[in-house]
């Protein structure tokens, strides 16, 4: 049975996965604000995920599109932007952003999650 495996959930769990790595990215740069040197590093994982978000094929004549979702997302090093004067180019004010943003995706994808196991369990319970 294919219950929790089906489309709409693995691309839940993959976006769920990007987030939680772009979080910790985040977390990773707020800690190294003071430290000589370092570079800001950032998540890319939104645009391959949303890239990789296909229409159905629904006649012979359309485009063929991927089905496949990333399976992994990376993390690059910010070299565009400014240094302070200790080399380091982590912004907080951009970082605060960033987390904020990513923290109301992260609950935005777990609410969605939670319905689809809700709409799960009222079919178990026979719609009770």
């Amino acid at each position: 049975m294919f219950l929790f495996s089906n489309s709409v959930m693995r691309n839940l769990e993959t976006a769920l996965d990007g987030a939680a790595l772009k979080q910790k990215t985040i977390a990773n740069n707020l800690a190294n604000v003071d430290t000589p040197g370092y570079k800001a590093k950032e998540t890319v994982f939104k645009q391959e995920f949303e890239s990789s978000l296909k229409a159905k094929r629904t006649d012979q004549r359309h485009f063929s599109f991927s089905t496949q979702t990333p399976t992994s997302f990376y993390v690059k090093e910010q070299s565009n932007t400014t240094m302070n004067n200790n080399g380091n180019n982590v912004d907080v004010d951009k970082e605060m952003a960033e987390l904020a943003k990513n923290q109301l995706y992260y609950q935005t994808l777990v609410q969605r999650i939670n319905g689809k196991f809700n709409s799960i369990k009222m079919v178990v319970k026979g719609g009770r």
